[in-house]
């Protein structure tokens, strides 16, 4: 049998290495040890925020099945953001950034050690298209693994997440709420380990790490905290073995037909806007071509058949109760919606892989794609003048159809936060929060504060958001992000003034500020753009590197 030591015996064998393998044996390493694939466990632990902090121990499995297998793990960390924490402050321009930074460490140790193989574990928005990047990158055997959602908390027969914390906020300004049911919000809503428990975007990101076949199907949605967990993790340590003696690749996996089952996963569920952001950067270092506009496609022929936080009603610990992943992918399948021979990580088809998953009886989370809660996917890119290359638009929980207001205009978001907080935002308003897009911010924020407090204040369904920065999976709302190009470069977002009348209608996917042209014409020629906000540093060095939204913010 093929060992699949392919890579590794540059670093392992023969007599000029012994230096490599004195050093190696320091830390506990013996000659049988060497004398076998080594398999990187790439883990994004860290104990600040919950997402992450199971994987240590989680790694501990991987570790455990990679050896019953007959290889060497050698586990090592990147970073990880966490956007929960960051959110609303300046440290949440280094979230996006960090995606990058996890992608470029992950190449450097497996570039460096010459490893046969890897497994990546990840928990977060950040983290999960992160390894996927680098597992494309690299292309050599590997997979990934999510670790799993957090338990919802409880509170009055309510299950919560971080989401109803967010939009306590905005309760509690608007005086909805008092001082205890707000503290009671915040100290119910996150009660264990695990990523943020809607189908927020590192949820979203999991059920796309099994659609698209790089997770293996069916233990990505397995619960943070639950024993099937490390379970779970020890037969991914198992699967990477089988992998690199057979050889297949990240790149046998990931293919054209493999991203629009991951596309069409993102609709069917209502998952997050990011989900453009990843995929598109994800396409690019799969050598894969994908155009912003085909989310789009794939959207409005997609139908919504999961009802999901943020615009739906059940949590991804109730959705994994129910069937899972699994399940979604089995009924898109059933409905024909889902690419059937396209290869995942067990060796097996997509079409082999959730053709028996469990249903549980009478569960009211997941649909038939006959009996779908929309029609149509969640995702819809919006073009016009004030979004040439497209601005993305989630549809999933909201009715809105068309929008014509009054712009209100904010260069950052601490502004815009602040004057939701003090109630100066009403109904029928545009609010545009410009200039944190992905060089301008730099890092692209997300605007959950914002959005939040809108919501807790009541109306998500009455204002309007657009901005060049992003929203979280947890935004709920008729909010536009990626809006391209961004106000930075001197896209139009830039040149709207307080009051502008601007036009979003979703049948068109048109996004427009209605301002005569030669008025803009006029405005152009006295706007300069602005100092950039770090001179020095990962900040400037991404600015100065990064492509827009509508390419997926990636570095060149």
């Amino acid at each position: 049998m093929e060992s699949g030591k392919r890579h590794s015996q540059v670093v392992t064998d023969g007599p000029s290495r012994a230096p490599a393998r004195a050093m190696m044996k320091a830390v506990g390493f013996t000659d049988a040890d060497l004398s076998k694939p080594l398999i990187g466990i790439a883990n994004t632990w860290t104990e600040i925020g919950p997402c992450n902090f199971h994987l240590r121990t989680l790694a501990e499995h991987v570790k455990a099945g990679v050896r019953a297998a007959g290889g060497t793990p050698l586990e090592f960390n990147t970073v990880s953001i966490s956007d929960g924490i960051t959110m609303g402050t300046e440290g949440m321009k280094t979230s996006l950034i960090s995606r990058e930074l996890i992608a470029d460490s992950i190449e450097l140790v497996a570039r460096g050690n010459s490893l046969d193989g890897l497994v990546c574990l990840s928990a977060c928005d950040k983290t999960n298209p992160g390894v996927m990047m680098a597992l494309a990158r690299m292309d050599i055997p590997g997979l990934a693994l999510y670790g799993g959602s957090i338990n919802h908390g409880h509170h009055h027969g309510k299950s919560l997440t971080v989401q109803d914390v967010f939009e306590a906020v905005g309760a509690f300004n608007a005086g909805k709420i008092d001082q205890k049911e707000f503290q009671a919000i915040e100290n119910a809503a996150c009660p264990t380990a695990g990523a943020c428990g809607g189908q927020f975007t590192a949820n979203t990101m999991a059920t796309i790490m099994e659609a698209i076949g790089i997770s293996p199907v069916g233990l990505n949605g397995i619960p943070a905290t639950d024993e099937a967990k490390n379970q779970a993790a020890f037969r991914c340590g198992e699967l990477v073995m089988d992998l690199v003696r057979k050889n297949l690749k990240p790149s046998q996996i990931m293919t054209r037909p493999a991203f629009e089952n991951a596309i069409a996963s993102v609709a069917a569920s209502g998952g997050s806007t990011n989900a453009v952001l990843h995929l598109l950067a994800l396409a690019r270092e799969a050598n894969v071509a994908l155009h912003i506009d085909e989310f789009d496609t794939i959207s409005a022929r997609t139908p919504t058949i999961a009802t999901l936080k943020p615009g739906g009603l059940y949590t991804a610990v109730e959705m994994h109760q129910a069937g899972g992943i699994s399940l979604l992918l089995r009924r898109l399948l059933e409905g024909g919606f889902l690419h059937q021979d396209c290869l995942t990580v067990t060796g097996r088809t997509i079409a082999q892989e959730v053709a028996a998953a469990p249903e549980t009886v009478g569960q009211q989370v997941i649909r038939p794609t006959q009996q779908p809660f929309k029609t149509t996917g969640g995702l819809v890119i919006l073009h016009g003048n004030l979004a040439e290359e497209g601005g993305v638009l989630k549809v999933a929980g909201s009715a809105i159809k068309n929008f014509r207001g009054p712009a209100r205009v904010f260069n950052n978001e601490e502004d815009a936060m602040a004057a939701v907080n003090a109630q100066k935002i009403v109904p029928g308003d545009v609010v545009v929060i410009r200039y944190e897009g992905p060089k301008g911010g730099p890092g692209m924020r997300e605007m959950l504060g914002v959005t939040g407090a809108l919501a807790g204040a009541g109306m998500s369904e009455t204002v309007a958001l657009l901005t060049d920065g992003r929203f979280s999976g947890a935004t709920r709302g008729f909010s536009i992000g990626h809006v391209a190009p961004e106000a930075f470069v001197g896209g139009l977002i830039a040149l709207v003034r307080e009051g502008d009348p601007i036009d979003i209608d979703v049948a068109t996917r048109r996004l427009q500020l209605d301002v005569p042209s030669a008025e803009l014409a006029a405005r152009r020629k006295s706007w300069t753009a602005p100092a950039p906000r770090y001179l020095r540093g990962v900040m400037a060095k991404y600015a100065n590197t990064v492509s827009s939204a509508a390419t997926g913010a990636v570095t060149n």
